[in-house]
């Protein structure tokens, strides 16, 4: 089988013992001989872990979905992300494309039942975190409102529809990709129409929120052993 290896440091993480580029690509490596895997490999040096948005990931899952590789592989989960959340989706975007994802640090490895097991038990962490993160942050607006601190008509959303929102925009989405999710997942407007960046906007405005702000929730025991450095 044929693998991508990806590998990441953070700037401040490079002289640390363990987690240069040479150690990670050793780990892989070396599962990769055990398994008679081939691998190509991609890097972002110099780039955090708090969002996907860095050119090697990128290359790495543009060539996963032309078919180049058949899995992703990472000596640890955090070189990938540190976000419960972004690894769900990481996850479910090759489970839907057809290539696995493998986290050598963690047992993570959709090649296997055991390790889809572990991926499986991660996905419904994340499910719960943006239930939370929709939940606490209406909790807060509501009292917000209530306190008379909210301005503007409230928006005739679905409670559902705007819970949803409000978790997208807590897990650091601008207004384009959450009017682009909830049109993807078919979430009622008020007026029952399309979802566009300048509703999101407006309607996060006028719950009091500004659109570039991102809402943050602290993860259960097990999310954060699993996304801890």
């Amino acid at each position: 089988m044929h693998v991508i290896g990806y590998m990441r440091v953070s700037t401040d993480e490079q002289a640390r013992s363990g987690l240069g580029l040479e150690a990670q690509r050793a780990r892989i490596e070396a599962e990769a001989a055990r398994r008679g895997w081939t691998v190509s490999w991609y890097a972002d040096e110099g780039w955090s872990a708090k969002t996907l948005k860095r050119p090697g990931i990128a290359a790495a899952l543009a060539a996963l979905k032309r078919g180049d590789a058949q899995a992703l592989v990472v000596a640890k989960l955090d070189r990938l992300s540190r976000s419960v959340l972004d690894f769900a989706d990481v996850l479910r975007t090759g489970s839907r494309q057809g290539w696995a994802v493998v986290a050598l640090d963690l047992g993570v490895d959709t090649t296997t039942a055991a390790g889809e097991l572990v991926a499986g038990v991660m996905m419904q962490v994340a499910q719960w975190e943006r239930r939370v993160i929709g939940e606490r942050t209406v909790a807060a607006i509501r009292a917000k409102q209530a306190r008379g601190e909210a301005h503007g008509r409230p928006v005739a959303l679905l409670p559902s529809a705007e819970a949803r929102l409000l978790a997208l925009h807590g897990q650091g989405l601008g207004a384009r990709r959450i009017a682009a999710a909830l049109n993807a997942e078919a979430v009622p407007t008020a007026h029952g129409g399309t979802w566009h960046p300048s509703t999101v906007v407006r309607i996060l405005a006028r719950l009091g929120i500004s659109a570039s702000a991102s809402a943050s929730v602290r993860h259960p025991a097990s999310a954060v052993a699993a996304v801890s450095a």
